[in-house]
């Protein structure tokens, strides 16, 4: 919602221990193996009546580790009923189904957690959500008073009790409450906001117009201050001002669908309509900006709690569903993500894009073709889709479809026009696509054409300046790209790779070594590095070094036709290789930053 230096100080006011952090603690690694069924599938009944209450506490400790909410609550819950007077018991299972966003479960469990412990701001929050949600105001306000203390909750409470005050009629009241709160700079932006749709949901036009005013002033690229003051312009002043604030926005994200619907509309001579039509929806909308914020800039643990909270009071949140979504995708687990973009609604502007990270989240899964399916499916109804387009190209490159993305690219290409700066991945892309298909003289048009649009551009300078020394062609030139590069991103392992192996195909093992070695630090994990520093090593006579990485490079599943070959070096080593032959031997499977 506001800017990101205020939202860095904002996550930096969490405390590192908070109890929705304790549920998703790790396990002990020797617990984590017994019982858990595969693939974050959550438990049968027939499967949970087999286990005894410490079998479920450790399964479910290890769903919590990988963040499977679903299957954790399970769990859990059985070991709850195995030992029902258990305190932590019942707090873990409270929070995995909040987590997991079963938040009519978390109710029930909630009262209890209360009960035991009148000081969990977690529990009593639930259940002051849970009471807008029934319109039950008074109950709101007294859970949601005991559910403050720290920066970040006293802000969700103070917002929540106001919404629960103009639902009970009393916005005066509800907008005195949210500018009696005292805090960070950064409570500015959400505190005018939400003033400013009390006031105009109560009808008070003129000073709703001046807090949504000031909230734009603090912040005109966030995208719900825009919707909230554009829309007020709209319906009170002249159109040309509403759509002057939603073309600014657009000059900064261009064609994002809710601001492309709203100018649409206003071009027509619409009035559009408040960006909230009650309490309950006023107060999802404060937990959906908190809980949005908090989940992109690294407080995940608690944004996917005030998500949840959201869509329990609005279920068809599709900005919140979004969200969440992404927020799962940021936590690695592609299949919940897929199962959040599946709820946005069909008539939402949002519904496009959702369908197109769907497509994303299938190839995570490895269901490729479903991927492509869908993505060919969304462009056969809007040929000039440029992000359904591009996604297709990314699907296709990394399935090594090299001369379909390279055919994909262009067509993206072509929908953009004249090109621009941000324009410049395209050609990258699609040079990639063009130097793994064998088309080198495309393929190094678009590598200059993409640094002409970004010059310098690390990633670009670095697959460049490899390709020219790979071919002995350009040495000078592509070394000092791929010095540039690595002076820029000193870690990124791929980039310092590229470079020890640019110094090892000109023959300069010592260096090649040294800077292999700082590869491998960086990226230890990856066959292609370890594969590289098994043959400096082994060239500089390092021959039980050699075997060892070339061993690791084996364990750790590299691409099926480079196994063959590092099992034929550990077998027998390298051959004998003069320094010419250094310069012009067989390129390497995989490109810096490439394939």
């Amino acid at each position: 919602m506001t800017s990101s230096s205020l939202f860095r100080c904002m996550v930096r006011s969490l405390a590192a221990g908070t109890a929705v952090a304790a549920f998703l603690a790790a396990a002990p690694a020797s617990a984590t193996a017994q019982s858990a069924p595969a693939n974050d599938r959550t438990p049968t009944a027939l499967e949970l009546s087999g286990l005894t209450a410490s079998g479920s506490y450790l399964a479910a400790r290890h769903a919590g580790q990988q963040r499977d909410a679903a299957s954790a609550a399970a769990y859990y819950r059985n070991a709850l009923r195995r030992d029902p007077k258990n305190g932590e018991l019942l707090d873990r299972a409270f929070l995995s189904f909040l987590v997991g966003g079963n938040i009519d479960e978390a109710v029930k469990l909630a009262e209890p957690v209360a009960a035991a412990d009148k000081s969990d701001r977690v529990a009593h929050l639930v259940l002051g959500v849970n009471a807008i949600k029934q319109a039950k105001y008074p109950v709101a306000r007294k859970e949601l008073s005991q559910s403050i203390r720290g920066p970040i909750t006293d802000l969700t409470a103070t917002l929540l009790t106001a919404w629960s005050m103009t639902g009970a009629g009393d916005s005066k009241g509800a907008v005195a409450a949210i500018d009696k709160l005292t805090g960070p700079d950064w409570y500015g932006i959400f505190k005018e906001l939400h003033a400013g749709m009390i006031l105009e949901f109560a009808g008070n036009k003129v000073e709703a117009g001046k807090r949504l005013e000031r909230a734009y002033k603090l912040d005109s690229s966030a995208l719900r201050v825009v919707e909230a003051y554009g829309s007020w312009l709209s319906r009170n002043k002249p159109q040309a001002e509403a759509l002057a604030v939603f073309e600014a926005f657009d000059k900064v994200l261009p064609r994002h669908p809710l601001v492309v619907q709203a100018m649409t509309k206003i071009k027509a001579g619409e009035k559009l309509p408040n960006l909230v039509a009650n309490a309950q929806a006023g107060a999802a909308e404060s937990l959906y900006g908190l809980g949005a914020s908090l989940g992109r800039r690294g407080g995940e643990d608690l944004g996917l709690v005030y998500l949840q909270l959201s869509l329990h009071l609005a279920p068809n949140h599709a900005l919140a569903l979004l969200s969440l979504a992404d927020l799962y995708e940021s936590l690695k687990k592609p299949e919940m993500a897929l199962a959040v973009y599946q709820r946005i609604p069909a008539n939402s502007p949002l519904h496009r894009n959702a369908a197109i990270q769907m497509a994303a989240n299938l190839d995570a899964l490895e269901r490729g073709e479903e991927a492509e399916k869908q993505l060919i499916g969304i462009i056969a109804q809007d040929p000039k889709d440029l992000e359904a387009v591009t996604a297709l190209g990314n699907i296709q490159r990394g399935h090594k479809k090299f001369a379909e993305c390279a055919d994909t690219y262009t067509k993206a290409i072509d929908l953009v026009g004249k090109p621009e700066k941000a324009n410049w991945v395209g050609y990258y892309f699609r040079g990639i696509c063009y130097e793994r298909s064998k088309q080198w003289a495309k393929a190094e048009v678009d590598l200059k054409k993409a640094l002409e649009l970004f010059p310098d551009q690390p990633h670009v300078l670095n697959y460049l300046g490899y390709s020219w020394i790979d071919q002995g062609i350009n040495l000078d030139d592509g070394m000092a790209m791929i010095k540039k590069a690595v002076q820029q991103r000193p870690d990124d392992g791929y980039i310092v790779d590229s470079l020890g192996w640019a110094y090892y195909r000109l023959g300069n093992y010592e260096d090649a070594t040294k800077q292999l070695e700082r590869a491998i630090e960086l990226k230890p994990e990856d066959p292609t590095i370890n594969d590289h520093l098994g043959d400096a090593y082994f060239r500089v006579g390092r021959t039980l070094e050699a075997n060892f990485q070339w061993a690791h490079a084996r364990d750790l599943k590299p691409e099926a036709e480079e196994l063959p070959k590092i099992l034929q070096k550990l077998e027998k080593g390298l051959p004998e290789e003069t320094s010419s032959q250094a310069k012009a031997g067989e390129k390497p499977a995989v490109k810096p930053n490439g394939g």
